[in-house]
């Protein structure tokens, strides 16, 4: 019997067991890769989704605003510290930049677009909601610039949060500027987009 096991030899058993390992560990990284991807979509339809309403949320306002507050006496909220006072605004958020209104169009349309690029690499929570009210803030007044008297690209934005010594203003800008606030925050944090922290 040993004889016969001289001769015939024994079955080269590691290379089978290097063969599964190597499977498995393919296996690992497929599903490594299809997690990462996963995530990544999860993160764009929050951006998209947090657009979506803060886009809705401003276009539905403007609607009531011009339907019922247009042309009427402002409407007092917190005595003259707060007020409801529809204006149409040709400038920029908070009514600055009356003279450039098309350059700021152009500017809208092209954050709207960088935004859209950038999602593609997007992995962070906290990136998606401050792209997302970005975009949804940029859609909201760029919808104003191309629709709205006194014609395509030079629409007047309606604005009518008016605070006290302060410009009137509408949830567009609002979404802007806390978009751009969180923007501020989280690169200050060292947190990039794709989810990776950075410290310098």
């Amino acid at each position: 019997m040993a004889e016969a096991e001289r001769i015939i030899g024994t079955p080269d058993i590691p290379e089978t067991e290097g063969t599964e390992e190597t499977g498995s560990g393919d296996r690992e990284a497929g599903r490594a890769g299809e997690t990462t991807l996963e995530r990544g979509k999860r993160k764009i339809m929050v951006l998209f989704g947090v657009a979506v309403f803060a886009y809705l949320l401003d276009l539905i306002s403007k609607m009531i605003v011009v339907a019922k507050l247009e042309h009427q006496e402002p409407i007092e909220l917190i005595g003259d510290w707060l007020q409801l006072n529809a204006i149409r605004n040709p400038g920029a958020a908070f009514g600055f930049g009356e003279a450039f209104t098309i350059i700021f169009t152009f500017i809208a349309a092209t954050v709207i677009v960088v935004i859209a690029r950038l999602a593609r690499k997007l992995y962070s929570l906290p990136w998606a909601i401050a792209l997302g009210l970005l975009l949804g803030g940029a859609l909201g007044n760029l919808t104003d610039r191309i629709f709205r008297s006194p014609g395509v690209f030079e629409g007047a934005v309606v604005d009518f949060i008016a605070p006290a010594h302060f410009a009137v203003f509408n949830l567009a800008d609002s979404a802007i500027v806390c978009g751009g606030i969180l923007i501020v925050i989280l690169s200050f944090k060292g947190l990039d987009p794709d989810g990776t922290v950075h410290k310098d």
